[in-house]
């Protein structure tokens, strides 16, 4: 076995059914006394919720958080965090709550506590992201990581199957990328095919019956642990198209992980065959690129930038745009190639090699 170098993220994890209930026991363990709530304005109701379970702890509600975290949105809760004078704050809801906590706690520091509701798995990495002009920057630092996590499947019931398996797929492209890292390693590998497993089995499960609680305890396990993969190294292709499409275009964040990761696959297939056949056995297929496509169409999920809002006469400044910052990934970076994969995911063509 070749040498690695392998850093865990220091996150507590509070895991099962009802776990929500320990919410204050878990402020108290941060040393903090005054929580500022943050939600979307969707889960208004979840976040009174979790304000009124830390009584006097609770600073308020914040209910503005907005996918791709605008700067605009993430200086008004730094403003408010301040005013209040939060010395904590909790992030309930998915990736795009959990990116304004890590936003609020670039600058000021505070720690924050994440309750997903999704398969994100932002609560488990120290990568940020703010979108600014039309552009979404990402960085690392371990000032974001959320120190505690609070998974609580019964918080997940009630997500519409739809965003269920979008947001599935958004999780399992965290490991696929993973696997392929330049700086993976065997620890984090292990984590990757586990956690893509665990979230293919739970998603026929979820078709069959959505409040399937174990389920979705799978579900939420398979994302912490391809969460924990995508804290503990480097991001390739596909979260770079991603990140581009979503910032640059508007795109929701989970759609568009599951429209791009099947064709970023393909894009890397043969310079990382170890990684695909991992991903395949993962899936119970041959070949993984294809593999990620069928699941995500048997689900019902989008297969096409068309169907989520991509112009097509943004294809060219799509892939100019990720053709210009390197960064690592197995296959060298072509802007005739990544221009038409951004064609036959806008047009919802199978992936091709």
């Amino acid at each position: 076995m070749d040498g690695f170098t392998y850093t865990a993220n220091p996150t507590r994890v509070v895991f099962g059914a009802g776990t929500l209930q320990h919410l204050a026991r878990e402020i108290d363990a941060l040393g903090a006394r005054r929580a500022l709530v943050l939600c979307t304005p969707e889960q208004i109701d979840a976040a009174q919720r979790v304000a009124m379970l830390l009584g006097e702890r609770a600073a308020g509600i914040f209910p503005r958080a907005a996918m791709h975290v605008p700067i605009e949105t993430a200086r008004q809760a730094r403003a408010e965090a301040q005013r209040l004078g939060a010395d904590c704050a909790v992030a309930i809801g998915g990736g795009s709550t959990t990116g304004l906590g890590k936003a609020i706690a670039l600058d000021s520091g505070l720690p924050i506590l994440a309750i997903p509701t999704t398969y994100a798995g932002s609560e488990m990495t120290p990568i940020y992201g703010l979108t600014e002009g039309g552009l979404k920057k990402t960085g690392r630092d371990a000032r974001v990581l959320p120190r505690t996590v609070i998974y609580d499947p019964e918080l997940s019931l009630t997500l519409p199957l739809g965003m269920s398996v979008t947001s599935a797929l958004n999780a399992i492209a965290h490991a696929a990328e993973g696997l392929y890292a330049h700086d993976g390693n065997p620890i984090t590998a292990l984590m990757a095919q586990e956690g893509i497993r665990a979230l293919a089995a739970a998603l026929p499960r979820l078709a069959s019956d959505a409040r399937d609680l174990d389920a979705r305890s799978q579900a939420l396990y398979g994302a912490w642990l391809c969460g924990s993969v995508l804290g503990a190294v480097a991001m390739g292709l596909h979260h770079k198209l991603c990140h581009t499409l979503g910032g640059s275009f508007g795109l929701p964040h989970a759609e568009v992980h599951t429209v791009i990761l099947p064709h970023a696959l393909a894009y890397n297939a043969s310079h990382a065959p170890e990684a695909m056949a991992r991903i395949a056995r993962a899936l119970g297929a041959h070949d993984a690129a294809q593999a990620v496509f069928d699941l995500a169409a048997a689900h019902g999920a989008p297969t096409s930038l068309r169907a989520i809002g991509m112009p097509e006469g943004g294809l060219d400044r799509a892939a100019d745009l990720a053709a210009t910052t390197p960064y690592p990934n197995p296959r060298p970076l072509e802007r005739a190639a990544l221009r038409a994969l951004l064609q036959r995911a806008f047009d919802g063509a199978k992936p091709q090699s």
